[in-house]
Formats: C-alpha cells, structure tokens, sequence
C-alpha cells in the first residue's frame, strides 16, 4: 500500500524520529476523502456537459471573441495586419483564452459562443480542482474536500464559470500558479525544475489574460523571507540561490504572455504600462453598493470586500475567520507544524493583499467582484483549512460533538446547494444572508448585469405572442420592434420568431415590446404592460412589456 507523507503529523511510532516542526501524518492514496474529492469533480465535469448551452453570452464576448480572431490574424499576416492595436482598449489584455477558442472553433463543429462557455467551466474546473490540490497539501484530504466543495457551491464561482470568459480562466490559472508557488516554498533552496516550469507556463497564461498577474511577481519574493530558515549563517545563501533556481520560470512567463499579448511585446515596459492604463480606468458604468448608486470611479474604498463578503458561503467565512484566528492563536493550533503556518500565511496573503491595495489604493471597480474573482480560491482553501481545524477541535471533545460539527457543515452545504440548484443558469445572482439572500440583494446591489435572463425573457414574450395573436397572413407578415437592455449579440442568436427584430426604430419609446433585467432598475426605462416575469427564489429579475397600447395613442396623436 502507497503512503504520502502529507499535513502536519505522524504516528507516534515516527514522532520521535523527526523534529517537532517537521512532523507529518501517513495518508494512503486510498483515503476516502480523496476518492470524494474525485467524484465532486469528475460530477462538475459532467454537470458542465449537460449544462452549458444553458447559459447566456456575456455582454464582453462579441468583442472578446473578435479581439482573439484579430490577435490570430496578426500572427497568420507576419506581423502586418496590425488591426488587433485599434481595437477599442481590447489590446491592454492578453488573449489567450480567445485565441484558444478561436482556435478550437475552426475544429470542433458547434457553435462558437457554446464552445466558449464549455472551456470555460472546464478551465472553472481545473480552478477547483487545484484548489482541492492546494488544501490537500496543507491540511490534508479531508480539507481538499472541503475546498473543492466550497468552491463549487459558491455561486460567485459557479454561475461565472460559464460566461465570464476573461474572469475565471485568470482566477484559474492565478490557482493553478499558487499552487505551484505553494510546492516550490516547500522546496526552497533547490526548487525541482518541472515544479518552476509549471509555475512560468501559468504564470505566463494569467499575464496573457490579464496584467494584474504581476501580483504573482510579488508572492514569489514574498515566499524567500517567509521560508527562510530561522538560525544559521547560510540564510543569505538560502534567498540567493532560492531567487536563482526562481528566474527560469519568469523567463517561461514572459514568453508565454507576449506569445498571448501583441501590444506587451512591443515594448518591455508595456506591461507596466498597461498596469497603470488599468488604474485610470472610469468609465461611466453604474453599479449598485446597498441602494446607493455609484460610478466604477467613486465607489466607496470598501467596495470589492463587502461584495465578497455578501456573494460568498457563509460557511467559507467563517472557515476563513476560523483558519485566521487558529494562525494567530497559536495554542489553538494543537500539533501544527511551523510549516503549516507559513502554508495558510502564503495562501491568505494572495486573499488580503489584493484587496488591501484596492482599499488602500482605490482602483476603480464595477459589477461587485467580478474583477476580484482570482481571490476566491485562496479564500476557499483558508476557509477549507480552518473548517477542517474546528471539526478536528470538536472530534477531540468526543464522537457525538464531533458528530454534530459536521452535521452542521453539512447542513449549510446542502442549503447552499439546493439554493444554486433553484437559481439555475443564474447561480451567479447568489447572495448570502448577511443581506437576506437574493431578496434583499434586489434593487440593492448588483444583479444580473450580464442580462443573462435574456434568453427567458424572449422565450416568454414569443410565448406570448403565440398565445394572443391569431396565425393568420397578416401576423406571418408583422414585424415588432423590441427595446433590449441588453447586447443585440444575446438577441440575434436567440429569438426564433422572425416577427421580433432588435430595436430598429430611431427612439427607444417607439417600440412596441420591452425586456430589460432589475439590474440598475433598467425595467423602469419603459412603461408598458407587463407581460412577463423571470424569477428566481420568487425575486423577479426581468420584466417583459407590451407597450403596443402606448405606441398606437402616440402615432393616433400625431
């Protein structure tokens, strides 16, 4: 039977033979928590198969998937075709994950946006499984469990994990870059080659998404003082020989990224640049934080953190408190290792630190967490370990309290679960109880803000005009004007009724139907008769209109 030797503890046959701060528990591979792991994600897989033509496209997708095909044709044109760097402000982003969807769509024969939403949540996957690997090396299987579930029933994570097609492959090669941070630390001085060359080749795929992966930058350095050895006269030789056994894989990134981005391989410090560009960003996008409007460019210094602390499990909050009061208590932390400590230290600050200079800095932010999504992982695997220390705690009180801790877990998966399963294709519409779930999130705080109900509202305004309108010649020949909140890309590709076209009269109040999401109270642009109402968890979140009775008393008036 294969051991590993994982965690923070040994038999007491082996404690005397390593040092305290070295001590390590025998797992086999056949634990039943990690063949539970592997269900968990091996079902996600096919939950995603069976699942995501149910999701909408996001408003950023058009662009995005046109951004990959401009980027592609610069490379076939030998550099010529210099198109890709006047294309709106899409060339401050790397992109890789277009390119690579763009690639695949010439070979795999479906639909484009359709391929798009499958690699995604099968990139979303990869995230919670190196979430799963990450806590797993920490704290052992039963907290890669914990992780892996907690991930995946949090609906900031979920509901994203098929549309949002720059957010979440970022967040998830950011994990996967942690990961391998996590198993470098570990190995420092001497880090193994293939653990720095996985650690470049995903550190290069975030920077080709987004620049902000710089922070992977600072977390590398940050890991030399932390696992620096606390006597001896070879620390110096320790950090320098750690930084040099490092550099390969910043070597690795920088080809990866400008391999993904045209604009950063123009000039060295284009990079950087684009860092700042991002920083200076306002544009004139509304967002809600607790009923009080506000542009990307004056919410208030808490913005990012409230939204996580309102869109994420409850039970992941409180694993996180937990892990963070056991770090700073250290009787608390009964049979925990210096190691370990250093471990849930590295994996928080790629929580805190990002959210610290947003407070601090006040970076411009828009549509709650969305562009902070990278630090969900890392909050779910703190969350994860410090879960898997309070079961631990109250197991050592006796087997019926040890019991009921887990009933309780339990308990709050099973809620969150079924309220993700009542939410579906919007799971990302999942609010907490700090603010009285997606009920009192309603015309409080960002909603859907893709409009990804579009689809279900066009299905009901055709239901509609089915059920009141008699097939006859002159219904085969009429043709409706319907004002969208919304991008006409979503529209085109999903009404099925040729007499429904996108808004193509010269004013917005001219046209006989309305669809429009609560999101920002876009719903209360246009009056009109409602004639039907997407809801989930009995809050509606887009409304349908006929406004045929105000248009024909404005042309009767005229």
């Amino acid at each position: 039977m294969d051991h590993e030797l994982i965690g923070g503890h040994v038999p007491r046959s082996l404690g005397k033979a390593l040092p305290s701060d070295d001590r390590v528990r025998l797992k086999t591979r056949s634990d039943p928590y990690d063949f539970a792991t592997v269900l968990v994600v091996a079902a996600l897989v096919v939950l995603a198969l069976f699942t995501f033509k149910d999701y909408a496209i996001s408003n950023d997708e058009g662009v995005q998937h046109h951004y990959g095909e401009l980027i592609i044709a610069y490379y076939k044109s030998g550099f010529k075709d210099q198109a890709v760097f006047n294309f709106d402000n899409l060339y401050l982003y790397g992109g890789l994950f277009d390119i690579v969807a763009v690639s695949l769509s010439h070979l795999i024969p479906i639909d484009p946006y359709d391929l798009r939403h499958l690699l995604c949540a099968m990139t979303g996957i990869a995230g919670i499984a190196a979430a799963a690997a990450a806590a797993r090396m920490i704290a052992g299987p039963r907290a890669a469990l914990i992780a892996a579930v907690l991930l995946s029933i949090c609906g900031a994570w979920y509901g994203a994990m098929f549309n949002h097609t720059k957010d979440i492959p970022f967040a998830a090669a950011m994990m996967g870059a942690m990961l391998f941070i996590l198993r470098i630390a570990r190995q420092l001085p001497s880090p193994r080659l293939n653990d720095v060359a996985a650690f470049g080749l995903l550190m290069g795929a975030a920077l080709g998404i987004r620049v902000i992966a710089l922070l992977l930058v600072i977390y590398a350095a940050f890991v030399i003082p932390l696992y620096l050895p606390s006597r001896g006269s070879s620390r110096w030789q320790f950090a320098i020989q750690s930084a040099l056994r490092m550099s390969p894989a910043f070597v690795i990134a920088y080809v990866v990224m400008i391999a993904a981005w045209p604009w950063a391989a123009l000039a060295p410090l284009n990079p950087i640049r684009g860092l700042f560009e991002f920083s200076e960003f306002h544009y004139a996008i509304r967002t809600f934080l607790d009923g009080q409007i506000y542009e990307m460019g004056s919410v208030p210094p808490t913005y990012v953190p409230i939204y996580i602390l309102i869109r994420v499990p409850l039970l992941m909050l409180f694993g996180f408190a937990a892990a963070i009061l056991f770090l700073i208590i250290p009787s608390l932390s009964r049979g925990r290792s210096q190691g370990h400590r250093r471990d849930v230290i590295l994996i928080a600050l790629a929580v805190i630190f990002p959210l610290a200079c947003q407070v601090v800095f006040r970076g411009p932010a828009f549509t709650g967490l969305r562009h902070f999504l990278f630090v969900i992982p890392p909050l779910a695997i703190v969350g994860a370990i410090g879960i898997d220390a309070v079961l631990s705690a109250l197991a050592r009180r006796g087997r019926a309290i040890g019991a009921s801790g887990f009933a309780v877990v339990s308990a709050f998966v099973l809620w969150d679960t079924v309220t993700l399963a009542r939410l579906h294709p919007y799971e990302y519409l999942f609010y907490n109880q700090t603010v009285g779930g997606l009920e009192g999130a309603s015309r409080r705080y960002d909603l859907d803000y893709w409009f990804s109900s579009m689809p279900e509202a066009l299905g009901q305004l055709e239901a509609y005009l089915r059920h009141t309108t008699t097939n006859d010649a002159t219904w085969q020949k009429q043709v409706y004007s319907v004002a969208v909140c919304g991008e006409r890309l979503e529209f085109d590709k999903t009404v099925t009724l040729p007499q429904l076209r996108f808004d193509f009269k010269p004013q917005w109040s001219q046209s006989e139907f309305f669809i429009a999401p609560t999101h920002m109270n876009c719903d209360n642009d246009l009056d009109g008769k409602i004639v039907g109402t997407v809801t989930r968890l009995g809050v509606p979140i887009a409304y349908i209109k006929d406004r045929r009775a105000l248009t024909s008393t404005v042309a009767v008036a005229k």
